[in-house]
């Protein structure tokens, strides 16, 4: 048992929190993680309208009793979907604790905080935890360079930026980027958060909605097996390395790089989801962190959760026997 502001405030037995994985973030997975005593997350914009958000609410409800949340996130696009409407799909499916990304919040947190709902804001920079902190967001997640997805553009790592965000911030901490099992959970502790959020290493479980061909790929990946894409068009995002995100990449460097438009048929959402869910490692655009490096099996998400638990606390206590009895 670990005990932090992040279990007493989440109503969970760990502070483990599972990202809000887009395509991977469906019911099966988010009520494995919950079930195990962590807060599993389904990510809302995986379902393709509010509707059908709501549907797997239900379905992930019948499949849990613990707590589970949903992850909102809020990006620029020419034709934004439906925001509010998937945030009142939120509301009327009796969700406690939502994890939003992207863009500033601020629309939605006094939404949520009216009907009684936790927000949990993931950030990249401490200038950002701070707004997130004054507008009334209750945990911000801070994401390390390491991440998967979208570090943000000032390429700080979690060693630097998790005790910075500590030392400023009254709420509580959740860090997340390049962590996957007990050692990296109690690193986090020590270096002033109160939680852990984990995506690339709960896509390896059974339970993760994914093709086989995916987990064994990223079981069979190292360290420095990612990308980083979209680095000239200022929108960085860390991925599989694979032949499309080669490509990718290549185009970017060219002298005259390369516009958005011109690496579309690449990226586009479309691809990435059939080739998680067809088992092609080249067929799309695959999100993946650093922690790739760390994982070298597909447990199922108890025995994951269970593992880094019982590490975490072997660590800690080796660290505190170090301790000169006289300090």
């Amino acid at each position: 048992m670990i005990s932090t502001r992040i279990t007493r405030q989440l109503g969970i037995r760990y502070p483990i929190i599972q990202g809000g994985m887009q395509w991977v973030g469906r019911a099966e997975l988010a009520s494995a993680v919950s079930n195990a005593g962590a807060l599993g997350i389904i990510t809302a914009l995986t379902q393709p309208s509010p509707e059908h958000l709501r549907r797997e609410i239900e379905r992930c409800q019948s499949l849990t009793d613990g707590p589970f949340g949903v992850n909102l996130t809020i990006l620029p696009s020419i034709e934004p979907p439906p925001y509010m409407e998937y945030a009142d799909a939120i509301v009327r499916g009796g969700i406690k604790v939502v994890e939003t990304a992207g863009n500033n919040p601020k629309e939605f947190v006094g939404y949520f905080k009216k009907h009684g709902i936790q927000v949990i804001h993931k950030c990249t920079t401490v200038r950002h935890a701070l707004s997130s902190e004054k507008i009334g967001v209750d945990i911000v997640s801070i994401d390390g360079f390491e991440c998967a997805g979208h570090p943000g553009e000032d390429d700080i790592p979690a060693l630097v930026l998790i005790p910075i965000a500590a030392k400023v911030l009254t709420i509580p901490i959740i860090a997340s980027g390049g962590i996957a099992d007990g050692r990296g959970m109690a690193a986090a502790l020590v270096l002033g958060a109160e939680g852990i959020n984990m995506g690339t290493r709960f896509v390896c479980t059974r339970e993760a909605p994914v093709h086989e061909n995916i987990k064994q790929g990223i079981v069979g990946s190292s360290e420095r097996d990612t990308r980083l894409i979209f680095r000239t068009l200022h929108n960085t995002a860390r991925v599989l390395r694979n032949a499309v995100s080669e490509e990718v990449v290549a185009m970017e460097r060219r002298p005259n790089g390369c516009t958005f438009a011109e690496i579309k048929h690449l990226v586009v959402g479309k691809r990435g989801k059939a080739a998680w869910e067809s088992g092609d490692l080249n067929g799309g655009i695959l999100t993946a962190g650093m922690a790739i490096g760390l994982i070298d099996d597909v447990p199922t998400c108890k025995e994951l959760i269970e593992r880094i638990v019982r590490d975490c606390s072997l660590r800690l206590h080796h660290a505190a026997a170090c301790l000169d009895a006289d300090l």
